[in-house]
């Protein structure tokens, strides 16, 4: 029996925070809610931030906001959000949101974490300092090494990557390549790929810096001297490793059934073949947390917010992968 409180989570539901209340998150996560009826695989969904919020994004949405308000968890931050214009004012609530669906899931009493999509350019002018959520989780949970994955499950076959640096500049890229960091990464996802995702003998890609995976370094060196050591080291612990593979021909159907996750070197070298593949079923997920969080793939969509049409598919993709995930690991 799961436990429940009046105003809190029981133990096995899944909480959604609201993220930027000027951006789709609110209207995606009512519109989950209502989609999957407050509940995913017998786990009740639970919704955390500002009632307000979540009750002005019901009534866009055209939904019953009653119900939807007995699933709210509210935090007590105001968030007076304008559609499309973000303010530094609702920082606050944002990351309070956030803070308190890993204090619900660290004391037990949720077993998983969603998270809306933030404003992270807003969060930085309101002091956040951190880059983004998966950072700001590990410091929460007390992690050192926090790591994204994006992935879906409904391409064949699956489709997960990783990209090693992640909201980086390109010409940043090169020094922050080493052995060892690469290969703390790549355990992470290979633990990962065995206790969330319910592989038996994961086999992990790695994917080249360069143009041809470097060929023979005649196009940069990085792969020799960096990427290429890191596989070796990986496969004398016993790992299944492939790589360093050229970048360009590793993502279409053949290539993908040979590895069961694809560690890359960069940003887009990890998203533009999940989006470009799984646009609307791509995931979020932070790896090597004590906590299950999962995120849609996509931002605020400031651009489309207050008129009703977000496409909820990527937010019912990371809930329902977040209560796998919960389940496999015994939550």
């Amino acid at each position: 029996m799961s436990r429940r409180d009046e105003d809190g989570p029981s133990s096995g539901s899944i909480v959604v925070s609201q993220g930027e209340p000027a951006g789709i998150g609110p209207e995606i996560a009512v519109k989950a809610w209502a989609a999957l009826s407050g509940e995913i695989a017998g786990r009740p969904l639970r919704l955390i931030g500002s009632s307000d919020v979540y009750r002005r994004a019901a009534q866009l949405a055209g939904l019953d906001t009653g119900r939807i308000a007995e699933a709210i968890i509210d935090t007590g931050h105001e968030c007076r959000a304008e559609a499309g214009v973000p303010s530094p004012q609702n920082a606050a609530g944002v990351t309070a949101a956030i803070a308190e669906g890993v204090r619900a899931c660290l004391a037990g009493e949720a077993a998983a974490l969603v998270t809306a999509p933030i404003q992270k350019s807003v969060l930085t002018e309101a002091g956040f300092g951190f880059p983004g959520h998966t950072e700001y989780l590990a410091a929460l949970t007390g992690r050192e090494r926090a790591v994204m994955m994006l992935a879906s499950s409904e391409t064949e076959p699956p489709l997960r990557v990783v990209p090693f640096t992640v909201h980086m500049p390109l010409q940043e890229i090169f020094r922050h390549l080493r052995v060892d960091a690469i290969a703390a990464t790549a355990e992470v996802v290979i633990a990962a790929l065995s206790h969330d995702f319910g592989c038996a003998k994961p086999r992990l890609a790695i994917a080249g810096l360069n143009p041809h995976a470097g060929e023979d370094g005649t196009m940069g060196r990085e792969d020799l001297e960096i990427i290429a050591p890191v596989v070796a080291k990986l496969r004398t612990q016993g790992h299944v490793v492939l790589g360093p593979l050229p970048p360009d021909t590793m993502f279409h159907d053949a290539a993908r059934a040979t590895y069961d996750a694809a560690l890359c070197m960069y940003h887009d070298q990890a998203l533009i073949p999940l989006k470009t593949l799984a646009f609307w079923s791509g995931v979020n997920v932070t790896l090597g947390l004590p906590i299950v969080r999962t995120s849609p793939d996509h931002g605020t969509a400031l651009d489309i917010a207050g008129r009703g049409v977000a496409n909820e598919a990527s937010m019912i993709a990371a809930i329902r992968m977040a209560a796998e995930i919960a389940t496999r690991r015994g939550l």
